[in-house]
């Protein structure tokens, strides 16, 4: 592994990793108010958040650091700045929906920030998209899994006014 995309990697996974960790902290499925939540059948069970994050969370690191490593490589330092800001916009929104909905229970502006970290991912993978097309078909999972999220958190909204 060269020194670029190994300095890259530990960068995108030091936070992806803080991303993770405030996210989990402010996360509590076995809330008493969550529990209480009406929720859609179509929702998945709690045990596959946590392993599907886990790989979400390694595909934007490893992704993120060699989109970053090849822009830098190219001589590109503007558009890796540019990535470096939205991918860090798109981990603090990562972060902030789950103290948004599960530590403030305001079902409204988790959707909101749910629709936003959904945009935020997709505007990632369109970026990465026009350097490489396969390292963006990897990317994309996450948007769809942020895009679902969205619909997930509005149908909760709509459900428990």
């Amino acid at each position: 592994m060269d020194t670029t995309l190994r300095n890259q990697l530990v960068g995108t996974g030091l936070a992806t990793a803080a991303t993770a960790a405030l996210g989990s902290v402010a996360t509590i499925p076995t809330s008493a108010w969550f529990k209480s939540l009406d929720k859609p059948t179509w929702q998945p069970p709690n045990s596959v958040f946590g392993p599907v994050w886990t790989a979400l969370y390694l595909d934007i690191a490893v992704v993120s650091a060699q989109h970053l490593a090849q822009l830098r490589e190219d001589g590109d330092d503007e558009a890796a700045q540019s990535f470096q800001t939205a991918l860090g916009t798109n981990l603090a929104l990562n972060a902030a929906w789950s103290w948004v909905f599960f530590r403030g229970h305001r079902l409204g502006a988790s959707t909101v920030v749910a629709g936003l970290l959904a945009a935020s991912s997709a505007d990632l993978v369109r970026r990465v998209a026009g350097v490489d097309a396969r390292r963006a078909a990897v990317l994309a999972p996450y948007a769809g899994w942020t895009g679902f999220a969205t619909v997930l958190t509005d149908a909760l909204r709509r459900r428990n006014r």
